[in-house]
């Protein structure tokens, strides 16, 4: 049935292609705030293709489909894809065209000169590049001023309208007013007399404010434009409430009309505005008209990165929490699966109804990735009822979980033995622990990338001639996004710099197509560690609380200062959740952290 929408689907857009003249239209998965979470009213290029994962660009002629995806979702997509006219499209694979070039060669063939993307749902950046790569494919011109979807999507879900509510000032940690004032001195000492902040996390915490507008995560549709001394809030008035518009009042922030913000733009009128072409939109890049725009990220990201002693103190009380929720889901695991009649989807059930038990919980902070056996070599993979599978004892689960608490945000995986294992399975699952103690231990200079320290996650996996492909830790928020940055670990270049406050996962990971997958991650808070003749050094202490399977480790495979850090921390463990437990409880805990045993 899902196939035969998306033929229709094709169809109806290739009317509105053929009426408007357009020879190639381009779908992102983008939406006009440019984050990584969209709203469904966005989600454009998951309706006419039928894949859900949260990256990728399809691109449609009018004789053929195409969708370009990264790694962690080859295999999804491919299989999101089959019985479809779309093409999945390996990015960052040699021999795999750009979508410039595809289209180039399409175009070419057919004698089209056009194509056109959603500039108000399109990073400004993107489009730029896009612009000036079709021009160098045979002149290919590019339409920004169609919102094609609102002509062919008859159901399309509406834009957002939950209410917004105040966050707390002692979970925050600073007033809304203080903020505002930081991000101004910020903007002076950039010689800048204003800013658009399109970044839904950025705006929640600039003005303590949280919402329900986008999936799993606490923030709300709107623009941020600061202007001299005044600042803007555009969003749709239904959602203010009296207590919200006193706060607002209250910090000196005037509500605005949500569709207002372009002609807001318009008619700026200070000397210059500050705007993240990788964060703001097209459409409102351009219409600034009186001012210089100085095209630098935002400060906010920075500043929202590095945590305050409340919200670290939130996240530690957060942790404990989920900690507790995780050790009851681990308990009750093996015993379930070996009675029969656990899959995948009631596992992930199983843990979201142990998280809703837990003081301060809202919700999931990303939908539960809970995989099987081959389905855990899907990086990013969700249990559907189609794919569903059912939990046998023996092999490898690899869950990968978290929960939005009031007072913190938590992402935890762990890849669980349900009974006897390969001896490939063990070695396998022992390498990827090295690689996660690895970076568990690390020491480092104040102000080191994130790219240079990922090196030291992946130099066990390295050395055996393996790799994965996605980030090895991103930030995360405090009662925010689960993905927060600037700061990331990953091989590709990310300069943004590492400094005590932030927190950031450690997920080192290794998959084997149709066969098993392993992950492992904490999240972690950076600390610092000493200050020597050489400056400042800095290390990582683990935030999350939760046992490390140790059935699956080959123990010889350890050095002894990674069986050190291993029994450390089931010791912190250990004594950090017992109180929390039963006599039950705490028995179980005390044997799945109990020191590991030499002989293996």
């Amino acid at each position: 049935m899902m196939k035969d929408n998306i033929k229709q689907r094709l169809c109806s857009l290739r009317e509105e292609m053929r009426r408007e003249r357009i020879d190639a239209f381009i779908l992102p998965s983008t939406d006009p705030h440019c984050g990584e979470y969209v709203p469904d009213h966005w989600k454009g290029r998951e309706w006419i293709s039928g894949f859900g994962g949260s990256a990728g660009t399809a691109v449609v002629t009018m004789d053929s489909a195409a969708l370009w995806t990264d790694s962690r979702y080859f295999i999804a997509a491919a299989e999101a894809l089959d019985g479809t006219e779309f093409k999945l499209m390996r990015q960052g694979i040699e021999g795999t065209p750009t979508v410039a070039q595809w289209i180039g060669r399409k175009l070419a063939a057919t004698g089209g000169s056009s194509a056109a993307i959603d500039g108000m749902a399109t990073p400004a950046d993107y489009v730029e590049s896009l612009a000036a790569e079709l021009r160098h494919q045979g002149g290919i011109t590019l339409r920004t001023n169609l919102d094609i979807l609102a002509r062919v999507w008859a159901d399309r879900p509406p834009i957002p309208s939950a209410r917004i509510e105040v966050y707390p000032e002692e979970l925050a940690g600073e007033s809304a007013a203080s903020k505002l004032g930081r991000i101004r001195e910020r903007l002076k000492a950039m010689h800048v007399g204003g800013m658009l902040l399109s970044s839904l996390d950025d705006i929640a915490w600039a003005l303590n404010l949280r919402g329900s507008d986008v999936h799993c995560n606490p923030v709300f549709v709107a623009y941020l434009l600061f202007e001299g001394s005044k600042t803007w809030l555009f969003t749709d008035p239904r959602k203010v409430s009296a207590k919200v518009w006193k706060h607002l009042q209250s910090i000196g922030v005037e509500n605005v009309f949500y569709t207002d913000i372009a002609s807001a733009l318009t008619s700026y009128s200070e000397y210059n505005i500050l705007m993240d072409p990788a964060a703001t939109c097209y459409t409102l890049y351009k219409c600034v008209q009186r001012a210089e725009v100085v095209a630098a990220p935002s400060p906010v990201a920075a500043m929202k990165a590095v945590k305050t002693e409340a919200e670290i103190a939130g996240f530690r009380r957060a942790m404990l929490r989920d900690g507790v929720a995780m050790v009851r889901f681990l308990r009750w695991l093996r015993p379930a699966v070996e009675r029969g009649g656990q899959t995948e989807m009631s596992a992930a059930a199983r843990l979201e109804e142990l998280r809703a038990e837990q003081e301060l919980y809202r919700r999931p902070s990303f939908d539960t990735i809970s995989a099987y056996a081959a389905h855990a070599a899907i990086v990013h993979y969700e249990p559907a009822p189609a794919t569903n599978a059912t939990l046998r004892p023996e092999g490898l689960l690899l869950v990968d979980s978290g929960g939005q608490y009031l007072d913190g945000t938590t992402d935890i995986t762990r890849t669980i033995a349900l009974g006897p294992v390969s001896d490939e399975e063990r070695r396998v699952y022992t390498l990827v622990l090295k690689a996660h103690i690895a970076l568990e231990r690390a020491v480092f200079p104040c102000g080191a990338s994130g790219t240079q320290v990922d090196a030291l996650a992946r130099e066990p996996l390295w050395r055996e001639g393996m790799n994965y492909l996605h980030g090895t830790g991103h930030g995360v928020g405090s009662f925010l996004n689960v993905h927060e940055g600037p700061h990331q670990i990953r091989m590709e270049w990310r300069p943004a710099p590492l400094l005590p406050g932030m927190t950031v996962t450690d997920e080192p990971g290794l998959y084997l197509e149709g066969r098993f997958g392993v992950r492992t991650e904490n999240t972690l808070l950076i600390v610092p560690h000493s200050q020597t003749e050489f400056g400042r050094f800095l290390a990582f202490e683990p935030l999350t609380l939760c046992p490390i399977d140790k059935s699956p480790i080959i123990v010889s495979m350890l050095s002894a200062e990674e069986r050190t850090w291993l029994d450390n921390y089931h010791a912190t463990v250990f004594s950090c959740l017992a109180p929390l437990l039963s006599n039950d409880e705490q028995a179980w805990l005390a044997e799945a952290c109990s020191p590991l045993e030499t002989k293996n």
